[in-house]
């Protein structure tokens, strides 16, 4: 009997030893970080996998690097995934605005007939905004600044305000209210979906104004339940979010 149980001893350790060895490869891959192995797939050539080892991290919460961004943007060039590398371009460049990158994109896009990354006037008020806001803020804050002291002092000597003056004040604040505001509160989307539909009114039943491809980016000023308000072609349109990638 006691030779009986060492021997089951021995076969339930050798295999424990053999279900070790076979579970160890797992246990190694789940311990490396997704992020090096996708650097190390990148630099071996490997970038389509090493783009899915990115997004998986992405989805995981993790945060996307500058590096990270232009790797998953080369990497679905090398695809020709040109929807996606534009999406990961115009990450890039919301963290940091450059010409260069704003004419690469509309590069890329008139090649591949996707509209929204034209270099006009709106984008590169937005160009402009995002690298200079700050400065241009502080110089609209000095003259603010130098009136309400006016204003402060004849308030504490009791002196008359002319109505014009506190007209001028008060649209010039206005004014100051939507620079800071208004180009935080629009953020720019990428369709898709291969169909989708801008209609008139955020509701299924609402007429079809237009149907546009995957690719094109939108600005999005607003939304209302599901549905993204988007400026598109100079009109407002109303768009199913899930249609949308987000920037």
């Amino acid at each position: 009997m006691a030779l009986f149980r060492s021997m089951q001893a021995f076969v339930l350790k050798i295999s424990l030893f053999f279900c070790f060895l076979a579970g160890s490869p797992l246990l190694l891959a789940a311990t490396i970080d997704p992020i090096r192995h996708a650097d190390s797939l990148f630099a071996a050539g490997d970038q389509i996998n090493a783009a899915r080892l990115y997004e998986t991290a992405l989805t995981q919460g993790r945060l996307a690097t500058d590096a990270m961004l232009l790797k998953l943007a080369s990497a679905y060039e090398q695809e020709n995934n040109v929807p996606r590398q534009l999406y990961y371009l115009q990450i890039y460049f919301d963290r940091h605005p450059d010409d260069a990158v704003l004419r690469r994109m509309n590069d890329i896009a008139r090649a591949n007939n996707l509209n929204g990354y034209e270099t006009d006037d709106l984008n590169y008020f937005y160009l402009f905004y995002k690298k200079y806001g700050v400065y241009f803020l502080l110089f609209l804050l000095f003259p603010a600044g130098y009136a309400f002291g006016v204003l402060a002092i004849k308030l504490a000597r009791k002196e008359t305000i002319p109505l014009r003056q506190k007209w001028v004040l008060l649209i010039y604040l206005i004014g100051l209210l939507l620079f800071v505001n208004l180009p935080e509160r629009v953020k720019s989307g990428i369709t898709s979906q291969d169909r989708v539909l801008l209609r008139t009114d955020p509701s299924a039943a609402a007429p079809v104004a237009e149907v546009i491809g995957r690719g094109h980016k939108v600005n999005i000023i607003g939304s209302h339940d599901i549905y993204l308000h988007v400026f598109w072609h100079n009109e407002l349109y109303y768009v199913r979010r899930d249609n949308v990638w987000v920037i």
